[in-house]
């Protein structure tokens, strides 16, 4: 029979042999690796796990939509208008007297002339001459009534000595009237002679701009000749705003009014100072005349551009991106509690830097959509984002 001797080492523990180490060792290394596979499934699974649900074969996501609930503010409301420009107070010139060959212009178009001032004169040769006759005639009575004058003091002294009676006084009294009244009569001629010739020169009425002239010298111009001058009285302008029958039963006069001509990035400030009392029965529309003072660029007959700030009222306010149109008119997309969108057709009022004021279709109170409505169709659902106030600023971040 055989007998393994066993060995012992230095400090005298027993050494076992190879075939006993080398199984321990393997379910080391075995169980490390199961270590590292269960946590790396553990990894795998919490990193599904983190990951949102596959969206089901056919489902949309639904868009993401800026909306807002504007509320209403205190806003003013402007009246938006075109109308034409003119004068004031035009005042035509033409001849007020006989009229005549034309000698001199003295004026051009957009001088400033004063009240009386002349603007054109008339040949008067002829009516000098007559002046010149009428004058003579006056010493003429003037005489005759000297020599009656002489005649009835020398006859009032001798009726009383019995030499003439005093039928012959009374006649000579008669004759000393007629004379005087015979110079009164030719002085009141020349008077006249005078104004007529007077009227021969072509005068402005009052103070103000001349705005179109239409004679030249060597003109023949008469009573029927027309119109020769046109002015402005003080230069005052105005603009003729076209509104509508609603628009002006809430106007009255005084209201503030700022004024653009198409062309120009100028506007200019006024105020309403008449309303028409008639309203043009084919257009349903009347006339707001806007009191301008006088500039070069406010020229009479040109087009221009009106706000009128007609007061103030609540409305709500959007950004200008939250209003569409189309030829149905300005719309925006609401939201409804089942978060679609719907058509509301709106009426817009005073637009600034504010917003777009909404003069009627909304009542505040609605979700409206404040950006990407034109991508949006009616019926549409959308996921809403909240934001806290219809402004420009917010309607630039959705």
């Amino acid at each position: 029979m055989n007998y393994e001797t066993a060995t012992f080492d230095n400090d005298g523990r027993l050494a076992l042999p190879d075939e006993t180490v080398r199984p321990k060792r393997n379910w080391w290394v075995i169980g490390a690796v199961a270590l590292l596979v269960l946590l790396a499934a553990g990894y795998f699974f919490s990193k599904r796990a983190a990951e949102p649900a596959a969206a089901a074969p056919g489902a949309t996501a639904l868009p993401s939509v800026t909306v807002a609930v504007p509320g209403t503010q205190l806003v003013s409301r402007v009246l938006s208008a075109t109308g034409t420009l003119a004068a004031r107070r035009e005042m035509p010139v033409g001849v007020a007297g006989e009229g005549g060959l034309v000698t001199r212009v003295l004026v051009e178009q957009g001088q400033w002339v004063g009240a009386g001032q002349v603007l054109a004169t008339v040949d008067r040769s002829v009516q000098a001459q007559t002046a010149a006759s009428l004058a003579a005639q006056i010493g003429v009575a003037r005489a005759d009534l000297a020599i009656a004058e002489s005649e009835l003091k020398r006859a009032a002294q001798l009726v009383d000595r019995g030499f003439i009676s005093k039928a012959d006084l009374e006649r000579r009294t008669a004759t000393r009237d007629a004379a005087r009244a015979r110079v009164s009569v030719a002085q009141a001629s020349l008077g006249e002679q005078k104004a007529r010739n007077g009227r021969l020169d072509i005068r402005a009425p009052a103070a103000g701009l001349i705005l179109t002239r239409a004679v030249e010298p060597g003109q023949i111009v008469s009573a029927g000749s027309g119109v020769l001058f046109r002015m402005a009285k003080g230069g005052e302008m105005e603009m003729r705003a076209q509104l509508s029958e609603a628009d002006l039963a809430g106007l009255g006069v005084g209201v503030r009014a700022s004024v653009t001509p198409v062309g120009g990035a100028q506007s200019f400030q006024g105020q309403v100072w008449q309303i028409s009392p008639v309203i043009d029965p084919q257009t349903r529309q009347g006339v707001a005349r806007i009191a301008l003072s006088y500039n070069p660029a406010l020229r009479p007959g040109g087009f221009a551009a009106a706000n009128i700030m007609s007061g103030a009222a609540q409305a709500p306010q959007l950004p200008e991106s939250a209003v569409l149109s189309d030829d149905k008119g300005n719309y925006v997309f609401v939201v409804g509690p089942d978060n679609k969108v719907a058509r509301r057709d709106v009426k817009v009022g005073a637009v600034s830097d504010a917003g777009v004021a909404i003069a009627s279709g909304l009542s505040g109170t609605e979700r409206v959509v404040l950006s990407a409505g034109a991508f949006l169709n009616p019926g549409q659902k959308i996921n809403p984002v909240i934001t806290p106030a219809a402004t420009p600023a917010a309607a630039s971040k959705g």
